[in-house]
């Protein structure tokens, strides 16, 4: 038996510059963090050749071919599993519609957990790149590339997706006391409400020829964000993050919504001084920022949200649980 986990993570700056119809032209960057909610996946060998996968739904099969889930039976295919494996996976919250890069999390750990399964221990480069392929160029998902760098890595990174198609990873270097206080200025709150984010990124990625001067304030602003956590206080984040959240409404008109905006005034009049929706938009999860002394106002402003405290992950996706009786078939 494998059991791998792999965090959710949250975005600050830059996104929408990882899909390839930007950054092949401009280079793309992303600032994001991994945060200690997690997707896990468990790899059990079967006596027989069946193939059982157990998520929203179970499918009970024999061949690869036949698995609906797509995410599964593509990584089983990169994997080379092919019979005779029971799959589940498990979530710390919604795991469809959240914002906070479930899928990508799901895929990196599934790739994850198969490769051990096969005993063979994989780099997070390694993870990330496959995970973009099935998701991306196999499945044909309408997303960027962050989230699959950022479950695979773990920490607070800054990603670099450039115009040759590589991509660069720099760690946020920051002390443990100071990683902190910025995570205790954060607040996440589920907005209950969930949305198909295919559609609204599909609307994006569309748009993006239309919007090459929004994405392009959107990557500046990964700088600004980057220096407010290395090299001076945190006083302007709420700021920058407020600023991003209003380009990236321009990207599409449905990323946000009347009720969504409604929540958002609410919670900047309560204290908080920026934030976003995290992920795609539409719904999922809501990313404030707000000092420690505003805090319970916000959440007595927000108080019908439910919120859902967290600390940042120091650890991408990883295997936490490897017995194997015997060798795979």
């Amino acid at each position: 038996m494998i059991i791998t986990q792999t965090p959710l993570r949250i975005s600050f700056a830059g996104g929408g510059t990882d899909f390839q119809d930007f950054y092949l032209k401009e280079g793309g960057c992303v600032l994001s963090s991994a945060i200690d909610k997690y997707m896990y996946v468990i790899v059990k060998q079967r006596f027989d050749d069946k193939i059982y996968i157990n998520y929203s739904q179970k499918e009970i099969v024999d061949s690869v071919d036949e698995i609906q889930h797509g995410l599964v039976r593509e990584a089983m295919i990169k994997t080379g599993v092919t019979h005779g494996v029971e799959i589940t996976t498990l979530a710390d919250i919604p795991s469809e519609g959240c914002g906070l890069g479930s899928s990508s999390s799901i895929t990196v750990g599934l790739l994850n957990a198969l490769h051990a399964y096969m005993s063979r221990l994989v780099t997070a480069e390694t993870l990330a790149e496959e995970a973009c392929e099935i998701e991306i160029d196999v499945l044909g998902s309408p997303i960027g590339k962050q989230d699959q760098y950022i479950a695979a890595y773990g920490n607070m990174h800054l990603f670099y997706f450039n115009s040759d198609d590589s991509v660069t990873v720099e760690k946020i270097e920051m002390s443990e006391e100071r990683r902190r206080n910025f995570c205790s200025n954060l607040l996440l709150f589920y907005t209950n409400k969930t949305r198909s984010s295919a559609s609204i990124l599909s609307r994006q990625r569309e748009n993006i020829d239309q919007k090459m001067d929004v994405l392009k304030k959107m990557k500046r602003q990964v700088a600004e964000f980057k220096k407010c956590l290395t090299n001076s206080g945190f006083g302007r984040a709420g700021e920058i993050l407020h600023r991003g959240w209003i380009e990236k409404k321009k990207l599409t008109g449905n990323i946000s919504n009347n009720y969504i905006d409604e929540l958002y005034d609410k919670a900047c009049r309560a204290g908080a001084t920026g934030g976003k929706i995290s992920g795609a938009g539409g719904g999922g999860f809501l990313l404030l920022y707000c000092a420690a002394e505003r805090q319970n106002q916000l959440r007595k402003a927000l108080n019908y949200l439910r919120e859902l405290p967290f600390h940042f992950e120091r650890d991408g996706s990883k295997v936490i649980f490897n017995m194997r009786r015997y060798e795979c078939k």
